[in-house]
């Protein structure tokens, strides 16, 4: 009985034990829960980080509604950072407390976690990680959660945040796999549920699956359970249908975000509208109603932060009905609310180019394109396009200019002199108004800019003597209060003296004569009348017209080589087929040169040819080949097959050219320059070539000046070229380096000397001849190094040289040897022998100077030989 008791006794004072473990470790778990929730502890104040970061990358981020906008909004960097850089400090502070509470509060008790909070903690530690774009960091976080804590109720969230950090590591398969395994066998609050499948959505947009991303997109949207997100997948999928091409569905979409109205932010709402609007099917549309739901959203004062897209949209609207000066309007409205859409900026900017260029007005174009090229992403395929275009209308603005200044003193030269009277009579006519008006604006704005500050509130005054009266008059107040006194004052004063300076001795007409100082001589200056103005007499107009027939020609000639340039461009790099038809067609039809007819007609049959119009084409082709049957257009187009072979075209003869010039034929190619430039002058890939390679020919030949003035002229008449590029850098850069003709001193000791015999270019054979003797000397002695060359100096002279690579004594030297024709190569000869063989060679017996190499080129460049051979002559007699 007493040993049962005492058991009895064990087993309540074991239970006992085991209830104040159990108090005890509950009341440390207790504690634990107290300090992680506590307002002010570390998790909490983790989390009040990370919502503020969250807040400022949604402020920070702007949404490109012209584009595929993201589910999420976060633009990730490509910029390689240093290993303590951070992109946002209030993600790093939630980083770090989230790591500081797993660290401080974590009780992992035989392999189970005992404090319920720190799933949190790691599902924040995520969050930040992965918007600090440490992705493979934040996937490990999400990763831990999942294999540590698999009935946390944070499990969904973290799976999804799982799927998005595969997202953006472009694991999108695996995400579509893990958020179709969780939805299927997860059960799922609404709001996870949307989280899940926008994030899907997003997973089969990076995979091109537009159809299967409207599907969850709009899943996502009826699930969520915050309104800005809905307003977003809305967008989003009628963004997706438009892509898709189902217009009608798009539009329904986007009447969903509409209907959102003030429970989603306006931006959606206002770009759902505009998105709407571009669909509008102006054929079978109503326009009216269409107008009139543009005009109430520009009316409704809410939307005046959004008054860029509707005014642009509105001229989109006219722009396609055709009222283009409308359109112009709100385009310019659009541009002067300083929005903050670079797009739409570009968008504006461009199309007003593009009115302005239809409307033939290049320079105003060329300066739109100016502003859309700054607004744009530089070196995408948009700017790529625009900039060759903008690059092009350079020579357009130019040529023209060129025709259209060339045009109007033609024609009116071809007038007679009552019509030229008549027409420049309209024009001063014309000039003379608006003088006068502008006159009397400037008199009455100078008047009222005078005025006292009291009357410009209306307060009169006593007249003037003889000043006309006025019917608001009192006699108490200040005449100069009066305005129509004052003004009638003022005339009286200027009828008198004219304008005069406010200074002292005004009265007197010239105070820098003491003498007229003194006798206070008064002159009445000579006053400006616009009757007396030649600016409005139409003689001196006539006047300036060109009579010379000369001057005539060159402009006549001018007019028709700009229609050409102007024709092959708006052909060629426009592809505006009827702007170039009508200066082609013009130019055939104001006298052209020989060189610019055939060209022309070969253009037009090129032309109609791609347009479809066969009977035109085949009109020009058989007149090309009728009456111009020798040139090389009439054989291309009776052999079509051999076009790219033509040995004349000018590629080919470019070619032979170049070959020429390498063989230092440089009069020949000169000639055949200037033969080829009139013979292909109608050519303007190749005429830029041809006269580059003329001006190298003639610097070569002719000198330092002379190559410098055809530089610049390739410069000035091809400055859009390639070839008139290089030749206005070869202008500014290499010829101030090569202007100096002075010869450097104290290179006698350099290895770079050469030996020179001057010859007469009528003496070729004789130079040929010494240059193989010399060549073959230098081979028997085994001079490997040493070269001999023939280079053409001016037309008159050439030189054999000997490139010695020596200093000027041994180069002089070896000159010595080959005028005493007793050189041989001795190496490895035994010279004590009496009967050995001695090979000479024939003396060389001609002049001969020696040159450093740089000496040589500015020989070469400046042609001053003599001035080389005084300062020879000076140093030798020194």
């Amino acid at each position: 009985m007493g040993k049962r008791i005492s058991q009895i006794t064990l087993i309540l004072l074991l239970a006992l034990l085991g209830f104040a473990c159990s108090r005890k470790k509950d009341k440390f778990v207790n504690r634990a829960w107290h300090d992680v929730t506590t307002k002010n502890n570390t998790l909490y104040n983790g989390r009040v980080a990370y919502t503020k970061g969250q807040e400022e990358l949604i402020q920070s981020y702007k949404d490109n509604f012209w584009e595929l906008l993201p589910i999420e909004r976060m633009i990730v960097s490509e910029d390689v950072r240093l290993p303590n850089e951070v992109l946002n400090q209030n993600f790093d502070k939630a980083e770090e407390k989230s790591v500081k509470s797993i660290q401080k509060h974590s009780m992992l008790i035989d392999g189970r976690e005992r404090n319920p909070k720190i799933d949190e903690a790691f599902l924040l530690l995520g969050k930040a990680r992965y918007f600090e774009q440490r992705f493979i960091p934040a996937l490990e976080a999400f990763n831990y959660i999942l294999y540590k804590y698999p009935t946390s109720n944070t499990i969904n969230h973290a799976k999804v945040w799982r799927a998005k950090t595969n997202l953006r590591l472009d694991n999108n398969e695996k995400a579509i796999e893990d958020l179709t395994r969780m939805i299927e066998q997860e059960y799922m609050k609404p709001q996870d549920y949307a989280d899940a499948v926008a994030m899907k959505a997003q997973a089969y947009i990076n995979l091109k699956q537009k159809d299967s991303a409207v599907t969850y997109i709009n899943k996502a949207a009826v699930h969520t359970k915050n309104f800005e997100e809905k307003g977003r997948y809305l967008y989003i999928k009628g963004q997706l249908l438009n892509q898709l091409g189902y217009k009608d569905s798009a539009n329904y979409a986007f009447d969903q975000v509409i209907a959102l109205n003030r429970r989603t932010p306006r931006i959606y709402m206002i770009n759902a509208e505009m998105a709407k609007a571009r669909n509008f099917n102006y054929e079978i549309g109503n326009k009216e109603e269409f107008l009139e739901l543009l005009t109430d959203l520009e009316e409704n004062r809410e939307n005046r932060p959004f008054l860029d897209k509707i005014y642009n949209q509105k001229a989109e609207y006219f722009k396609t009905l055709d009222s283009i000066d409308l359109a112009v309007v709100y385009y310019n409205k659009s541009l002067r609310t300083n929005s903050e859409d670079k797009y739409l900026e570009s968008l504006n900017y461009y199309t007003l180019g593009d009115i302005n260029f239809d409307r033939k007005e290049y320079a105003t174009a060329g300066a739109y394109y100016d502003s859309t090229l700054q607004r744009m992403v530089v070196n995408s395929k948009r700017y790529r396009v625009l900039k060759k275009k903008r690059v092009n209308l350079d020579d357009v603005i130019l040529y023209e200019g060129i025709a259209r200044t060339n045009d109007s003193i033609l024609t009116v030269v071809a007038m007679s002199p009552a019509e030229r009277l008549a027409y420049y009579s309209e024009y001063t006519d014309k000039l003379k108004a608006e003088a006068v008006a502008e006159q009397e604006a400037q008199e009455i704005a100078q008047i009222k800019g005078q005025l006292p500050t009291e009357q410009r509130f209306g307060q009169t005054g006593p007249r003037l003597a003889g000043a006309p009266k006025s019917g608001n008059t009192t006699g108490d107040k200040f005449y100069f209060y009066n305005q129509t006194t004052v003004a009638y004052g003022k005339t009286a004063f200027k009828r008198i003296y004219g304008n005069r300076e406010l200074q002292d001795n005004w009265r007197v007409s010239s105070i820098s004569n003491p003498g007229a100082v003194s006798a206070e001589v008064e002159e009445k200056p000579e006053e400006y009348a616009i009757d007396d103005d030649p600016a409005f007499d139409p003689q001196t107009y006539i006047a300036k017209l060109p009579t010379e027939q000369s001057t005539l020609d060159s402009l006549h000639t001018d007019r028709n080589f700009a229609y050409y340039q102007l024709g092959v461009i708006y052909k060629e790099k426009f592809l505006e087929y009827q702007l170039a038809i009508d200066k082609f067609e013009g130019l055939l039809q104001n006298r052209p040169e020989e060189r610019l007819i055939i060209p022309s007609k070969y253009n037009l049959y090129k032309i109609y040819t791609a347009q479809g119009n066969v009977s035109k084409a085949n009109g020009y082709k058989q007149d090309i080949i009728n009456n111009h049957g020798e040139s090389r257009y009439a054989k291309i187009l009776q052999n079509p097959n051999e076009e790219l072979q033509d040995k004349d075209s000018p590629e080919s003869r470019y070619n032979q050219l170049y070959k020429d010039f390498q063989d230092q034929k440089y009069a020949q190619v000169i000639k055949q320059s200037n033969e080829l430039i009139t013979k292909f002058g109608a050519d303007d890939n190749f005429l830029p070539k041809f006269e580059l390679l003329k001006a190298q020919a003639i610097g070569r030949y002719r000198g330092f000046e002379a190559y410098k003035q055809a530089l610049n002229y390739v410069a000035l008449n091809y400055p859009q070229s390639p070839e008139g590029k290089k030749a206005q850098m070869i202008y500014q850069v290499t010829i101030p380096q090569i202007e100096s003709n002075t010869f450097l001193t104290n290179l006698e000791e350099e290895t770079n000397h050469k030996l020179i015999y001057p010859f007469s270019t009528f003496g070729n054979n004789q130079a040929m001849a010494l240059k193989e003797h010399i060549a073959q000397i230098l081979k028997e002695l085994r001079y490997e190094k040493m070269k001999v060359s023939l280079d053409i100096y001016t037309k008159d002279q050439q030189f054999v040289v000997v490139h010695t690579r020596r200093t000027k004594l041994e180069a002089e030297g070896l000159a010595e040897l080959l005028s005493l024709g007793k050189t041989e190569d001795t190496r490895g000869v035994d010279l004590t022998r009496w009967n050995r063989k001695k090979k000479y060679y024939d003396k060389v017996d001609a002049k001969f100077f020696t040159i450093a190499s740089p000496n040589y080129r500015i020989l070469q460049i400046h042609k001053n030989l003599e001035n080389y051979n005084q300062e020879t002559e000076t140093e030798e007699t020194e």
